[in-house]
């Protein structure tokens, strides 16, 4: 008896062993790749984020939640459409935009920063994670990832009442002026009094609203800035240079680089950076700008020296990272390029264009499986992504079929 059992557990031992390494073996298998069809597929660069930024005159961590819009509702309408022709909204751009405002003035909270958060939760309403545009959900409210969802709504307008009163929640003790449909709200009330009415500022968010979040108030403010940007129209530089004749300050000259810039004028916006920068050397901002004028005019050795002196000022601007990269992926210099969008996924995790810059980098490197990895990561991170799904789509064309 004591020899069938050895006999058997030998068996099964060797089973084992075998249904082991075969595991081992599927787990280490390289994904093969038909090389005449990866010849014929180029993967399609995200670009540079080339939106410059507008300077505030006010430094960020002291933007208050309360307070007035700087941005009118007409340029709020306009930066929409710009960032997504056909956002996933169930009302027009324009309702929506006026539910903000009527909603968040009532409340004293600046709708057009309001309007930025939710630009930023949504993807400009384009989603791609776990909130779906049947929610009429714009501010993330109630998900918590692993695919849960979060708060349903029943009209886009009391959507927006509820990520204003949300917001209220963190920044004021004073209850909403209208009925509670936020469902959180009473929850942050009762169990979290160390943030209940005392979060003042939009940087305040940081940690809090999202997590880690680490610049996440930054992001929104960035957001806001670039809706504030001037257009390209004569009125514009018309305004601008009136603006310099009274007042030929720092701010004067950054403004009409603005506009000179959305005019396509790069010569006259480089120009105006560097005068408001020898003003007031201090101004980051203005040195993103400066950065993004050299980039157009393909100044590529001055642009990264730029960068270099923004990244000092900033160290934690997932943009300058990501630009950066961009230039040193131009240039070929692959380790400094994959290195800068890894600095840039640091920052910011869901940077879903940084995944695609590292995954071209590793494509034109002819790590083709890395590449594969690195595309498949962004497709998770963001399933509605033009670009990336483009990418993932030829990639995947090119995999070898098994028998």
């Amino acid at each position: 008896m004591k020899k069938f059992f050895s006999l058997l557990l030998a068996t099964v031992l060797i089973f084992v062993t075998v249904g082991c390494a075969s595991a081992a073996k599927s787990k280490t298998e390289k994904i093969k790749f038909n090389k005449k069809l990866l010849k014929k597929i180029e993967l399609i660069d995200a670009g540079a984020r080339d939106t410059p930024l507008a300077v505030l005159r006010e430094k960020p961590e002291d933007v208050t939640i309360f307070g007035d819009a700087v941005a009118n509702r007409g340029q709020m309408v306009n930066f929409i459409y710009k960032r997504n022709a056909s956002p996933k909204i169930n009302c027009t751009v324009e309702e929506l935009v006026n539910f903000y405002y009527e909603e968040a003035e009532r409340e004293g909270i600046r709708p057009d920063i309001a309007l930025c958060q939710s630009i930023k939760e949504t993807g400009t309403w384009n989603y791609g994670g776990d909130v779906v545009p049947e929610q009429n959900n714009y501010c993330g409210l109630g998900t918590t990832g692993g695919g849960v969802k979060g708060a349903y709504f029943e009209t886009p307008q009391l959507g927006v009442r509820a990520h204003i009163q949300h917001l209220l929640a963190y920044t004021s003790t004073t209850p909403p002026k209208v009925a509670i449909v936020d469902p959180r709200y009473e929850l942050i009330e009762k169990w979290r009094p160390q943030i209940f009415g005392k979060i003042k500022t939009w940087t305040g968010l940081n940690g809090v609203w999202a997590v880690p979040g680490k610049q996440y108030g930054q992001d929104i403010l960035n957001l806001w800035q670039q809706a504030q940007l001037p257009d390209a129209s004569d009125a514009s530089l018309q305004y601008a240079n009136s603006q310099l004749a009274k007042n030929p300050d720092d701010f004067s000259y950054v403004y009409r680089g603005l506009v000179y810039f959305a005019q396509k004028n790069y010569w006259g916006a480089q120009a105006d950076f560097k005068t408001a920068l020898d003003i007031n050397p201090n101004l980051s901002d203005a040195v993103f700008n400066l950065a993004l004028a050299q980039e157009k005019l393909n100044r590529t050795k001055d642009a990264i020296a730029t960068y270099d002196k923004y990244l000092k000022m900033n160290p934690n601007s997932e943009l300058g990272y990501y630009n950066r990269g961009n230039l040193y992926l131009k240039q070929k210099n692959y380790k400094e390029a994959v290195a800068d969008f890894q600095r840039t996924l640091n920052i910011e995790d869901r940077f879903v264009d940084a995944h695609n810059q590292i995954a071209v980098a590793y494509f034109q490197q002819k790590k083709y499986e890395d590449a594969l990895k690195e595309i498949r990561r962004a497709a998770e991170v963001n399933t509605t992504n033009k670009i990336v799904n483009k990418n993932k789509s030829a990639l995947e064309s090119c995999l070898k079929v098994k028998k």
